[in-house]
């Protein structure tokens, strides 16, 4: 039985297609364009002094603001911050969380940086009830990338005094294979 024409057509575009999407994963790169949010916050870590070296390097070679960048307030001012992740590209996801307001200035001055931490791997951050919540894994011998034994979930707190987020806890709960039952938890005055 012969194929019909249309079916030889669909065959040689899928594979097309396949070779083109095996072709970019090894390339290692994207087609996709940043946002203007990620052009900005990339440009203004990249002009920051602040800025590790690294992160910087990172930024120019493969690097990325990561895409989903959360807005809230941090601060306690009723305006809009940024929670910003760098996200490495590769398997240590995001390594640098930076949190961008205005606090303190006109509500149409240029945002700045407000908290930074930049030595971090696959990290996660959200916010919640006007605090930062921060998880990084803590992984076990033999744990796969994908699921740590354990995440430490350390919660940030804005400080009127210092003008930045201050730890105020920290726990640790099971990884993504556990119960998520809390193991230990430290709690610090701010």
């Amino acid at each position: 039985m012969r194929r019909p024409r249309i079916v030889k057509g669909a065959l040689a575009a899928v594979a097309l297609m396949l070779g083109s999407t095996t072709a970019l994963l090894l390339a290692g790169g994207s087609t996709a364009q940043p946002s203007r949010s990620q052009q900005l916050f990339r440009k203004t870590l990249l002009d920051d002094p602040k800025t590790t070296s690294g992160v910087k390097r990172l930024l120019r070679e493969g690097g990325f603001v990561a895409p989903a960048i959360e807005f809230g307030d941090v601060t306690g001012d009723a305006r809009s911050d940024a929670v910003v992740l760098v996200d490495s590209g590769g398997a240590a996801g995001a390594v640098a969380l930076y949190v961008f307001s205005t606090h303190g200035r006109a509500a149409d001055s240029a945002l700045r940086t407000v908290y930074r931490s930049q030595g971090l791997y696959r990290a996660q951050a959200e916010i919640s009830a006007g605090t930062l919540i921060l998880r990084v894994p803590r992984f076990a011998e033999g744990d796969d990338l994908c699921c740590p034994a354990k995440v430490v979930e350390r919660v940030y707190a804005w400080s009127s005094s210092a003008k930045t987020l201050k730890l105020r806890s920290t726990r640790e709960v099971d990884g993504p294979t556990g119960t998520a039952a809390t193991t230990t938890t430290a709690t610090t005055p701010g």
